[in-house]
């Protein structure tokens, strides 16, 4: 883990945020990249580079193709499995652990639990979880672990018969409203926002950090590559949230 080359960006940070008694965090897929967990994209090789996106992620393709999409999800899952929380993640935990903020939202498009994993408390899951299913006939039917899942590919729902399914948000779908409006309302009321590891295109969540700006919001964006979302930023931090977010969150003290 190499700390970023230039530390006037994390001091501004700093400051910025010790000024913030309300605090939104938005994470996107470069936070769990560095933890291993391939991109959405990235995962896409191999056995599965050729097929199309839409056909692995939407109601459209699991319907035409149930086992198909249930087993990239399975592989996916497997790879979920091996990875581990990394330094960033920690320091989001550890900072709403001993109250570094007086309020502390964590919002996240990632579907790998690793802010949990963590030990970061009520994260907002915009896309959901990869390792729970539900069922798709929608008779609600929830299963929380895969080791509850029955046998099958896909498994059939233990009360409808109907096909479980991962409960991600696939294309076309909208994202659960009241975790949206959860999200949405932190990010407003937010006195600094930090937006980390997104490129800042995929919405509804990309809009969270211009709502956030709007409403006079420090935005803070820790992302190693340009993002579309470093215009509006107050300070940019070019680098990993592994490296910068330990520097960034750590007590004035320590």
């Amino acid at each position: 883990m190499t700390p970023p080359g230039n530390l006037a960006p994390i001091a501004a940070a700093r400051a910025a945020l010790a000024r913030a008694h309300r605090v939104a965090v938005l994470t996107g897929a470069g936070m769990s990249a560095e933890s291993g967990v391939p991109t959405f994209r990235d995962a896409q090789t191999g056995l599965w580079a050729r097929f199309d996106p839409h056909t692995l992620a939407s109601a459209e393709g699991f319907a035409a193709d149930p086992a198909l999409v249930w087993r990239w999800y399975a592989w996916r899952r497997e790879r979920v499995a091996q990875a581990q929380p990394h330094a960033g993640h920690r320091a989001l935990a550890a900072a709403q652990e001993r109250g570094r903020f007086g309020d502390l939202t964590l919002i996240t498009q990632n579907v790998d639990g690793l802010h949990a994993a963590a030990g970061s408390r009520g994260v907002l899951e915009l896309h959901g979880h990869l390792m729970r299913s539900h069922c798709s006939a929608g008779c609600g039917v929830a299963i929380a672990r895969p080791a509850d899942l029955p046998a099958g590919e896909p498994p059939g729902c233990p009360r409808c018969g109907g096909h479980l399914r991962p409960s991600v948000v696939w294309f076309g779908e909208a994202l659960e409203p009241a975790t949206l409006q959860r999200a949405q309302a932190a990010a407003v009321r937010s006195d600094a926002m930090l937006v980390i590891g997104t490129s800042g295109l995929v919405q509804p969540a990309a809009a969270l950090p211009g709502a956030a700006q709007r409403a006079g919001s420090a935005l803070i964006v820790v992302n190693p590559q340009p993002s579309e979302l470093d215009h509006l930023a107050a300070v940019v931090i070019r680098a990993g949230a592994a490296a910068a977010l330990p520097l960034l969150l750590e007590d004035s003290e320590s």
